[in-house]
Parts: C-alpha cells; structure tokens; sequence
C-alpha cells in the first residue's frame, strides 16, 4: 500500500534515509550510507517541489535529473537556497552512482562528508517547507 505523494509524505521520507545513513556509516557501510543520504536529499528536493503548489510543471520529478533540473531552476537559481546547497545536491547524486553502479566503493571521508551535507540540506528544507 502506497502513501499519498504529499510534501509532507516526501519529507518523512527524506528523515527516515538521513537516519538510515547515519546508521550505516556507523556499520561502515559507506556506499549505503552514500545511497541513503542522496535520496535522502532527492526526496527533500521533491517535496519542496511538490511544495510550490503548481509553479512546477507536473511532468517534472519523473527522473532524477528532471527532478534536480527543476529543484536548480526553481530553488537555486532563484535563490531560495544557497548555490552551495544546490552543489551538494549534484555531488550526492555523483557519489550515489559511484556507490551503486560503479566497480569500486565511496572513500569513508567522501561519505562521512556527504551525509553531513544531507543532513544539513534535509534540515535546511523542512525548516524552509514549515507554514
């Protein structure tokens, strides 16, 4: 049974993989915690999306790309949030196809690194989405 696809849905979504990769780069496991921490910041991404109340066109979200496109286009760009957060957004997806797809694994430092940034890119949002 699926949630109904709400900010708020997307958002809880986005805290329960910042928890998860907090949990695995403690057990060391750095390509884990790399996945986790980027959908963990992919689906605070969709939720300040969703959150725009129609700004956004409805196809966009269907990819990954798509969804970072319109979060640089509509966020970013704008400055709603820092390029710097933006940046980290782009780097997490980096390490995440390194950690899923790619032979080799994730430098503990690198994944140390990242799931900082997610955990500060997930506050960073839910504070911005709070009414």
């Amino acid at each position: 049974m699926s949630v109904a696809l709400t900010a708020e849905a997307l958002m809880a979504k986005a805290e329960t993989a910042i928890a998860s990769a907090i949990a695995l780069l403690a057990l060391g496991d750095v390509d884990g915690a790399c996945n986790r921490a980027y959908y963990a910041m992919f689906d605070a991404a969709r939720a300040a999306l969703l959150a725009t109340n129609g700004s956004v066109r409805s196809d966009i979200g269907k990819t990954h790309r798509g969804t970072l496109n319109a979060f640089s286009e509509h966020f970013v760009k704008t400055g709603r949030i820092t390029k710097e957060l933006g940046r980290h957004l782009k780097h997490a997806e980096t390490f995440r196809y390194v950690a899923d797809y790619e032979g080799g694994s994730v430098e503990l430092v690198d994944a140390k690194e990242l799931v900082l940034h997610a955990e500060n890119f997930v506050t960073t949002l839910r504070m911005m989405l709070k009414p």
